[in-house]
């Protein structure tokens, strides 16, 4: 699934820098076209996913969520994250400091560089963002990032305090009633209901209680089966629908139809193939794909892609976006993830030793 996450976002940002309705696309039906511009949807999906992938990793590591060791989640959570974020970032303010389009920060001075990466590496990116707008093409779209590590920051400390399976259940709910609530309040500004703290709590905890169902119940052959069909098809339902009019209740909804695929694919994996290597390298391509956009955006940008131009230059886009997300996790983030966490456990065993 996060194969299909990463590919509505890819769609997303491309089909709002070239406008994909001037392009053979736009001979499609409204309602199909319009789900072009549905990849928030994606990370709704993403959030869910995170919620419950982090969740039962840590079950399988410590056998139960009163067990994490704090410093070794965020070890490893650290190692995960931070050397091709950093990697992207420097690119991004290097170009931005040369004044080079969709890297620069707009109308804002080049210092303000230190206060959009201090944001994004201690997690409230999202919270600028709702001071100070869409103001850099490329940092904004790592409001997402900052959910996420709120989220890594936050779970482990919880489980510790609350111990026990029931307080942490009702902490999930808690944040899943807050999700509409807070939007409720908020339908008018996209960067608070979508991109708010609480906007998307209740996805990440939707994911954790999936989590955390599983370790005691598995579907059947015949209800996973069901819980597959249903659930993808209301999740497409969901995204056709759109955002649009829905902003309330729809990325609950949307985290619900996710944690059913999940219940229904159980610890099934899926055959290799073009979404599952999406899915291997989501993060890579999260991190890169709007650096590569915005070099595109260098080259030809909307006024100058023509017609028959625009899907193949999408193409292109998620070719170069494959290519650069591949060699950045063989180069990068595998080899120093390994050598963190190696370096971490030899570490640990000397302690103890």
């Amino acid at each position: 699934m996060r194969g299909v996450a990463i590919l509505c976002v890819l769609v997303l940002h491309f089909a709002l820098a070239y406008d994909l309705k001037n392009s053979p696309i736009g001979l499609l039906p409204a309602w199909l076209r319009r789900a072009a511009y549905q990849g928030n949807f994606g990370v709704t999906i993403f959030f869910t996913l995170s919620g419950y992938l982090i969740v039962s990793m840590s079950l399988r590591r410590w056998g139960d969520l009163a067990h994490i060791k704090l410093r070794e989640f965020y070890v490893y959570r650290a190692a995960r994250i931070l050397p091709c974020l950093l990697l992207a970032l420097a690119i991004i303010v290097a170009l931005g400091l040369l004044d080079i389009p969709f890297f620069d920060n707009d109308a804002l001075p080049h210092s303000y560089f230190l206060i959009a990466v201090g944001s994004i590496l201690t997690f409230w990116h999202n919270q600028l963002m709702q001071s100070a707008g869409y103001f850099n093409y490329c940092l904004n779209v790592y409001w997402s990032l900052s959910v996420e590590e709120m989220f890594y920051l936050l779970l482990p400390v919880s489980c510790l305090l609350l111990r026990k399976r029931l307080p942490i259940l009702l902490l999930c709910a808690v944040a899943i009633v807050a999700g509409p609530v807070y939007r409720s309040q908020h339908t008018d500004n996209e960067i608070y209901f979508m991109y708010g703290y609480l906007a998307c709590f209740d996805a990440i905890a939707i994911g954790c209680v999936t989590a955390l169902l599983m370790q005691r119940w598995q579907a059947t052959a015949r209800q996973a089966l069901v819980l597959r069909w249903l659930s993808g098809l209301v999740l497409a339902a969901l995204y056709v629908r759109g955002i649009h009019g829905h902003e309330v209740f729809g990325f609950t909804l949307v985290a619900l139809a996710t944690a059913g695929c999940i219940l229904g694919a159980g610890e099934a994996r899926g055959k290799p193939g073009v979404l599952q290597w999406l899915g291997r390298h989501s993060y890579e391509i999260y991190l890169f794909h709007i650096i590569v956009l915005a070099a595109l955006r260098n080259v030809v940008d909307k006024p100058q892609l023509g017609y028959a131009a625009t899907l193949p230059w999408f193409l292109v886009f998620i070719l170069l976006t494959a290519l650069v997300a591949a060699a950045v996790a063989r180069f990068v983030s595998d080899p120093a993830n390994a050598a963190i966490r190696r370096t971490w456990m030899r570490k640990t065993h000397n302690d103890i030793g």
